[in-house]
């Protein structure tokens, strides 16, 4: 990889092992009860089943819109975007979902799952990027960077998981900074 990649951003991150998966589990439950509840009921109905994008059960559920700029970055996003990744209406909840389901087949439900010793192979120089309002636990995070040989977090102020949507100014910064060599912190 290092002869054909010489830099590395990692956006918005997932657990990399079991042990964050089971964390990220922990939180929904202990911190998000009621969302989990309410999830849980919502894919019940057969609205949901047969991804009637006029429900209201929208691709993205609330617990995952958490920072204070979420809405106005995704809606700004989806009407910049609409249609261009992921088909609108039904076919695309159904796309997302499949993608979203292959995801956990393939990577957290597998036991034994832990992508953080190969992580301590790649010494090339990598941001991570991650903000401060992420359903995604900040140890999360902390360990991808650590792992990384050659890495530095850069948390984004009042910001959810979709950094890039919410406030892609203050990403598109950071960015920049790192492949002038400056280490920014923050928003």
């Amino acid at each position: 990889m290092p002869d054909r990649v010489s830099r590395m951003i990692l956006m918005n991150p997932a657990p990399a092992s079991e042990a964050d998966y089971k964390q990220l589990r922990n939180d929904w439950l202990e911190k998000r009860a009621a969302d989990m509840e309410r999830r849980k009921a919502m894919a019940d109905t057969a609205a949901y089943k047969e991804a009637d994008s006029r429900s209201g059960h929208r691709l993205l559920s609330d617990p995952l819109q958490t920072g204070p700029g979420t809405l106005r970055g995704l809606r700004k996003a989806h009407h910049k975007n609409a249609g261009k990744f992921i088909p609108q209406g039904n076919a695309g909840i159904l796309k997302a979902r499949a993608v979203e389901s292959c995801l956990m087949t393939e990577t957290w439900a597998l036991s034994g799952y832990d992508l953080l010793p190969k992580l301590k192979t790649v010494s090339i120089p990598t941001v991570v990027i991650y903000g401060d309002h992420d359903f995604i636990p900040a140890a999360t995070a902390e360990h991808i960077t650590q792992a990384l040989p050659n890495a530095h977090m850069v948390t984004l102020k009042d910001c959810g998981h979709f950094t890039y949507l919410e406030y892609p100014v203050a990403a598109r910064k950071q960015i920049d900074s790192f492949f002038a060599g400056k280490k920014k912190h923050a928003h």
